[in-house]
């Protein structure tokens, strides 16, 4: 086969896990475009399919294992040519996989993801061509926003974390990359950019020997276009009063926050390796309740680790319950191997990690309730994103609300809105899911 008939193949991908996996997809996608390849949505209806998977606890692997099962079906009826996994699940279980996956045509390790045509060249033996340096990524969300990925790894070792096993230490990005890649994304009608790491708050330190997160969103906020600039995963040991001081002054800064706080107890919070304590641990809510409370804050926590007892978890509902956050997620433990809480004592049962997360979901969903209440009547600015037309609905977000992770605004259209458009939109109801509002 000639490199020219090779460009007939027609290529699909799985996109699985976090919106840091989707990035590093998006990137494999923008190189095979580049390369000449078609790309399609349906993967019945193309002769390559990767599967970017996500590894990171068990729920993610076993969603990955029944894509990679899907496609090889499809492989096995004759309705694909190739599967290639990529993604997290190869770098955790590489061998294994090998062997429990034999007609999986290759399992690219992260370090791989800059020569995915090359694979493909090999697959089909094709003359290997050198990787482009150029490429515009292949946005896989709505165009009116993107993420930029401004690390991979991490340092922070917690206890119950696959992450530095899988990705390694902390390695950030070079700054001037970051912006060329920006600029790019807005050039092509990007309205807001979302940075993400493992680990946002410490970007530039292994780079430039000292913290460059404000340095980075100062040079983000010189790109004319581009409106709205936010960030997630932010440790708390490293939420400054210098880095809150400028979400709330800089207008292009989303009043948003996301800091994973995992837990209150400090019991809990030494077993798993967290830097901050109870003590600072509620300053820093305060501090943020007290100053910026134009702030949204977002964080997440996890529910039965180990050991964690009936008056920890109630102590933890007792904090949801004062701190009242605008978003928070709470996510079962998942025992993962290789990781320091693998092989504690006093693992929970997961009937009870089930029972504890169903209700301090719903305790957060009465507090979710009543803030929504308070918005209904009010016009906030939205950034549409979509546009479904069985409901004539358009679908959007806020300043104060993440996409994919968050509620949306729903609205109905009045003759002149487009998606990556900005509208005026009072608020009219709350479903419980999404707020429902009205052009202006």
């Amino acid at each position: 086969m000639t490199k020219e008939e090779l460009k007939n193949k027609i290529v699909s991908a799985i996109s699985l896990g976090c919106d840091k996996n989707k990035v590093d997809l998006e990137k494999m996608l923008g190189r095979i475009k580049e390369y000449g390849f078609h790309i399609t949505d349906d993967v019945k209806g193309a002769d390559i399919v990767i599967v970017n998977t996500c590894a990171f606890i068990q729920p993610a692997q076993e969603e990955a294992i029944m894509n990679i099962l899907e496609m090889e079906k499809l492989k096995e009826n004759g309705v694909i040519e190739k599967v290639i996994v990529s993604g997290c699940f190869p770098e955790r279980n590489y061998n294994s996989m090998k062997e429990n996956f034999p007609t999986i045509d290759y399992f690219m390790k992260l370090r791989e993801n800059d020569n995915v045509c090359q694979i493909i060249e090999k697959l089909y033996d094709v003359e290997l061509t050198k990787p482009a340096k150029k490429f515009e990524r292949v946005l896989t969300n709505s165009p009116s926003f993107a993420y930029l990925k401004i690390a991979d790894g991490c340092n922070n070792v917690c206890a119950y974390c696959t992450i530095p096993r899988i990705r390694g230490r902390y390695v950030s990005y070079d700054m001037d990359d970051l912006v060329d890649e920006a600029k790019n994304l807005v050039s092509r009608g990007v309205q807001e950019i979302i940075l993400v790491a493992q680990d946002t708050t410490r970007y530039g330190e292994d780079l430039y020997g000292e913290n460059a997160l404000i340095n980075l969103c100062e040079k983000l906020s010189k790109i004319k276009d581009l409106k709205w600039i936010r960030f997630h995963y932010a440790y708390p040991e490293k939420v400054s009063d210098e880095l809150l001081e400028y979400i709330s002054k800089n207008e292009k800064m989303c009043k948003y926050i996301d800091i994973p706080l995992q837990h209150i107890d400090d019991e809990i919070l030494t077993s798993m390796r967290r830097r901050l304590n109870e003590e600072d641990t509620r300053k820093l809510i305060a501090k943020i309740k007290t100053n910026y409370p134009e702030i949204a804050l977002r964080s997440t926590f996890i529910i039965g680790y180990p050991g964690e007892t009936r008056k920890q978890f109630k102590k933890l509902c007792k904090f949801i319950e004062e701190a009242e956050f605008d978003y928070a997620g709470f996510f079962p433990y998942s025992r993962e191997q290789n990781t320091a809480s693998f092989y504690m004592k006093k693992q929970i049962n997961k009937y009870i990690k089930s029972y504890r997360t169903k209700k301090i979901t719903n305790l957060q969903k009465t507090i979710v309730e009543k803030k929504a209440a308070q918005l209904i009547g009010q016009e906030i600015e939205v950034l549409v994103d979509s546009f479904d037309e069985n409901t004539g609905e358009f679908t959007g977000h806020s300043k104060k609300m993440s996409p994919l992770v968050d509620f949306n605004v729903c609205f109905v259209d009045n003759g002149n809105i487009s998606c990556q458009s900005f509208v005026k939109v009072r608020i009219t109801d709350f479903d419980g899911s999404d707020f429902k509002g009205e052009i202006i």
